[in-house]
């Protein structure tokens, strides 16, 4: 087991210790991500949805309207924005004084959320506009990112997603990108490895073998593997089939230092942190002694 970090971030002008892992609950208002169980797209869905996270305690209800499975149809933005409002609306109607990130990686939609509803948190899968689509380029037309301008000055935590395929490019890529966030003056950075983004199954499981170095940045990490095919496809089933496999590696990224688990099984993710937290109080007493 790494070394203990401590972290916390700014939400909304209230502190979210990260010392003790948070389990962030998808709630994807598409039709078409890659895990059935995660689309929620009439009211009365998404109302379940959103509640049942945080019943089962879920910390933060990350809200996505575009997904980004390999193969995904590109979804207009004024789309995505039409989804994000029906399903954000339901969200603080329902949960008000809920933890909410938005899965975007769009500089206007992402505006859009934050004004309008209050969203607490950017979940920015395409690497600062790397990608769109799954392994689709964006290109890169300005010196900084415009969805880092964007986070920067909305003030909001942002969580940036790795699609590079080694641990190598990986911290290259990261040194970098932060530097221009701080550039430009953004604060609570969150740091996700991008599991099943950019990566080879073997180049997945050599990632998590040495994700604890990651830690080197000083920054806390998000790990999304939840039913995703890393897991699903070294087993030999379906994503449906693939919540044993996702808990054992939830069991393993929380040893190598996540602060962050995005999940769809919130309540096991859950029990999951209980035991690991019990294990890290234990080890703290000996430590001490």
């Amino acid at each position: 087991m790494p070394s203990i970090m401590e972290y916390s971030i700014n939400v909304q002008g209230r502190l979210m210790d990260l010392s003790e892992p948070q389990v962030m609950g998808i709630l994807n208002v598409t039709p078409d991500s890659f895990y059935s169980g995660s689309r929620k797209q009439t009211e009365q869905e998404i109302a379940v949805r959103a509640n049942q996270i945080v019943a089962d305690g879920g910390t933060i209800i990350d809200v996505g309207a575009f997904s980004t499975r390999p193969g995904a149809a590109e979804v207009p933005e004024a789309e995505e924005m039409e989804r994000l409002r029906f399903g954000l609306d339901i969200v603080r109607r329902e949960l008000p004084y809920s933890v909410v990130s938005v899965d975007t990686f769009r500089p206007d939609v992402a505006r859009m959320a934050v004004e309008e509803f209050g969203a607490d948190i950017i979940n920015d899968v395409s690497e600062g506009g790397r990608t769109g689509v799954a392994g689709v380029p964006l290109g890169q037309g300005e010196d900084y990112p415009a969805i880092f301008r964007m986070v920067a000055q909305l003030r909001v935590p942002y969580i940036l997603m790795s699609v590079q395929p080694t641990l190598r490019e990986m911290l290259m890529a990261f040194a970098r990108e932060v530097q221009q966030l701080r550039d430009l003056g953004a604060r609570d950075i969150i740091l996700d490895p991008g599991f099943g983004f950019g990566k080879t199954l073997e180049q997945n499981y050599q990632l998590m073998s040495q994700m604890e170095r990651l830690q080197v940045i000083g920054l806390p990490l998000l790990v999304g593997v939840s039913r995703k095919s890393m897991v699903y496809k070294l087993l030999g089933h379906t994503a449906n089939e693939a919540l044993n496999g996702t808990t054992a590696l939830h069991a393993i990224a929380l040893m190598k230092g996540a602060s962050i688990l995005r999940v769809h099984d919130v309540r096991e993710a859950v029990e999951c942190v209980k035991i690991f937290d019990e294990l890290k109080d234990r080890r703290i007493e000996s430590l001490k002694s």
